[in-house]
């Protein structure tokens, strides 16, 4: 996710496709214990910050289904939801009671950076707190309105919004700062309109958001676009736009990408896997053997095509070293917002 045109293009970009995990892969704490060369022998519990329906939850759910199928990993896999503050409430128990607990693993994406360095609702931890395991995804924001909405395009829901954005209502599944308000915001604030002045709902996962769409509590709703594959076949929404480089194909093939539409801006969302800080370098070697496995492996290419993601594997150092580099990209752009610490 790149915006070309000027600075600030550039810095919202970049801090999109920025956020989630630590840098300490390399490091042997305490957190492997004495059976560490045995590892994995329990099962694993991988958490999803948020409720059930949005990117976290299907990348989790993803991840162990096709895991287990392949037999990828031996160990049982259970996925669980902790919801509240975008993350933040998960991360704050998950650092202080799970660092050293290799079995206990979570997805996340951009707002493990962003959560920590916004001003509101923010987390006074981060990436530097866990372990980065490897980036598997990207995916792209949307602009979704639903199906009986009087807005069949995006410049009209522009319009409405320049005209007195008080009226208009925007939604996501994250905290305000944080990605989904990010993608909410950024048509709007490449058209001339200060993002400040934007009214946006906050709920704990892009399916709480897309409930307040249907229900009639939002006017549109910014999030992740492969959240919303089966709502658009079902016909309850629209969508406006896509924050991709170019169209996507299937069942996406006739939204326009926020370029085609004249303004100057992309948005990629990475997801990743991410454990706890006292992660032993065999325990961390083990999931970069498994996780690179896992992005060469078929069932895995099946499960993206089916959820609209597109494959994008790191390894832990590798991917450590992209959230080292994008933490100050997001503090420029979270400063240029008015919504750094």
């Amino acid at each position: 996710m790149v915006f070309k045109s000027n600075h600030w293009k550039t810095i919202i970009a970049a801090a999109f496709v920025a956020v989630s995990l630590t840098a300490c892969s390399g490091t042997a704490s305490n957190g492997g214990s004495s059976d560490a060369a045995n590892y994995p022998e329990k099962p694993f519990v991988v958490t999803a910050p948020s409720g059930a329906g949005g990117g976290w939850d299907k990348t989790a759910r993803s991840l162990t289904k096709v895991l287990g199928e392949t037999k990828l990993v031996d160990q049982t896999m259970t996925v669980e939801n902790k919801p509240g503050g975008g993350g933040t409430v998960f991360l704050a128990e998950y650092v202080t009671k799970d660092k050293n607990d290799p079995y206990k693993l979570f997805v996340s994406s951009p707002p493990i950076l962003i959560n920590n360095l916004k001003k509101e609702g923010n987390s006074p931890y981060g990436y530097k707190d866990v372990t980065p395991l490897a980036q598997i995804t990207k995916d792209y924001g949307a602009i979704a309105v639903a199906a009986d909405s009087k807005y069949d395009d995006l410049q009209s829901l522009i319009d409405d919004i320049k005209a007195d954005a008080s009226k208009v209502t925007l939604a996501g599944g994250s905290a305000p700062g944080s990605m989904d308000h990010l993608i909410s915001v950024l048509p709007a604030f490449k058209s001339g309109v200060d993002p400040k002045t934007i009214k946006y709902l906050s709920y704990d996962g892009g399916g709480e958001a897309i409930a307040a769409l249907l229900g009639n509590n939002a006017n549109a709703i910014g999030t992740d676009i492969s959240s919303l594959g089966s709502y658009l076949k079902a016909g309850k929404i629209k969508i406006l736009a896509v924050t991709s480089t170019e169209r996507l194909g299937g069942d996406f093939k006739d939204v326009p990408t926020l370029k085609e539409l004249g303004i100057d801006a992309e948005f990629t969302i990475w997801r990743g896997v991410l454990g706890p800080k006292g992660m032993t370098e065999d325990q961390v070697a083990y999931w970069d053997k498994t996780l690179k496995a896992l992005s060469e492996n078929e069932a895995w290419t099946k499960e993206l095509k089916a959820n609209d993601w597109a494959s994008e594997y790191k390894n832990s150092a590798d991917f450590a070293a992209f959230l080292a580099d994008q933490e100050v990209v997001v503090q420029e752009l979270l400063t240029a917002l008015g919504m750094q610490k």
